[in-house]
């Protein structure tokens, strides 16, 4: 089960892993209490989004809480249609990573990236009668 949420949640938290699938183009984080995160998009047709380039040392994210998470877009016309880069940039006190997604369209269909709470792999919370 999967639920929008703000990238900007991810703002102290300390992330344990992050695993990129280009063959995806998906990118999985994974928290230290265990929430997990999903940023992909879901194609349609007449479209594509995928992710187009990675800056910086992606283990600058782990291990030490986020100190920087924002989202900033761009978009213009092609001789297809309309198009969209999408930068994600992360900080850590390690370093500063950019995510840079694009996306292009006829001009009908969404070319933005989703950022999801994944389900966690285990219990967040342990009540006790």
């Amino acid at each position: 089960m999967r639920d929008y949420a703000d990238f900007e949640n991810l703002v102290g938290m300390t992330l344990t892993s992050i695993n990129v699938s280009r063959a995806d183009d998906k990118i999985e984080f994974v928290t230290s209490n265990g929430v997990e995160f999903e940023m992909y998009h879901e194609q349609d047709c007449c479209e594509g989004v995928s992710i187009d380039d990675i800056v910086g040392d992606l283990d600058d994210l782990t291990g030490t809480p986020i100190t920087l998470a924002e989202e900033v877009s761009d978009s213009g016309d092609t001789d297809y249609g309309t198009c969209t880069w999408t930068y994600y940039r992360l900080a850590t006190s390690k370093g500063l990573v950019s995510l840079k997604w694009y996306g292009e369209s006829n001009g009908y269909y969404s070319e933005s990236v989703g950022f999801f709470r994944a389900q966690a792999r285990g219990a967040l919370f342990v009540t006790t009668a």
